[in-house]
């Protein structure tokens, strides 16, 4: 069973057709990109996905559940982790704190107990702080991270529902290009490893070429090519809507 099925998914406001048609599947720990040119209606889907957004028409499944009407906690709570374009901690609390929030939220205590909240989960925070390379910076203040930093803790923090499907919003935006491919590269390692299904979206070509299993491409709000990154790469339509894109077109040549 696809862990993610999107069905003919639709979203307009006052007449305007943001989002037409878009259809799609996700299976488990396969990475797939969902690309196009600001306006295609990229962010659109993906707030439809979490909840944020109630579809106009179509149909989504998560796990086999219909998520219509549930918010973005009641689908956070199915084990969907999400990363935004833009880091969001804490800056005073230190990274072991961060991670630590998170699983606190994931098991939820009565609020009199979070007086103790620094005593629980800390082994659990210290594990998922391994797994990104974040271990030896868990006492470090967020607010002194580099920015790079800051993206692997945010991904540790998505880790804290041990999701099986993780939704990345721009997730090397800002970083330097050896830093995204690390970022892009950890996260295709756990992904395999713990058999979660990634969607993302992305701007740099570099990173959807070398790291994503499929790509997606939206124009207009709708899907105009779906396959594996060579067939996409070579798609006369796509290299189209591209051209004249600067360096997003120089990485479909």
């Amino acid at each position: 069973m696809s862990i993610l099925v999107v069905e003919d998914l639709g979203k307009s406001y006052s007449g305007f057709q943001a989002v037409r048609s878009v259809s799609f599947t996700l299976e488990a720990d396969e990475m797939v990109a969902l690309i196009g040119p600001n306006g295609a209606g990229k962010s659109t889907c993906f707030n439809m996905i979490d909840g944020q957004l109630a579809p106009t028409t179509g149909r989504i499944a998560i796990f086999g559940r219909n998520t219509a009407g549930m918010t973005p906690g009641d689908i956070w709570r199915l084990g969907v982790g999400r990363t935004f374009q833009v880091a969001a901690t804490f800056s005073s609390m230190t990274v072991e704190e961060n991670v630590q929030m998170a699983l606190i939220s994931h098991h939820p205590r009565p609020w009199p107990a979070l007086r103790w909240a620094a005593r629980y989960h800390v082994a659990e925070a210290e594990r998922l702080l391994d797994v990104v390379g974040m271990a030896n910076q868990a006492q470090r203040s967020c607010g002194e991270l580099a920015y790079g930093d800051l993206k692997r803790l945010e991904l540790a923090i998505a880790l804290a529902n041990d999701p099986k499907l993780l939704l990345m919003d721009e997730p090397a935006a800002g970083m330097a290009p050896r830093e995204r491919h690390a970022l892009m590269g950890l996260t295709a390692n756990i992904a395999r490893e713990r058999r979660i299904g990634v969607l993302f979206t992305e701007h740099d070509m570099d990173v959807v070429f070398g790291h994503a299993d499929r790509v997606l491409v939206l124009n207009r709000g709708t899907v105009i090519a779906e396959g594996a990154p060579a067939a996409v790469r070579a798609n006369s339509e796509v290299r189209e809507v591209y051209l004249g894109a600067g360096s997003l077109y120089g990485a479909l040549r």
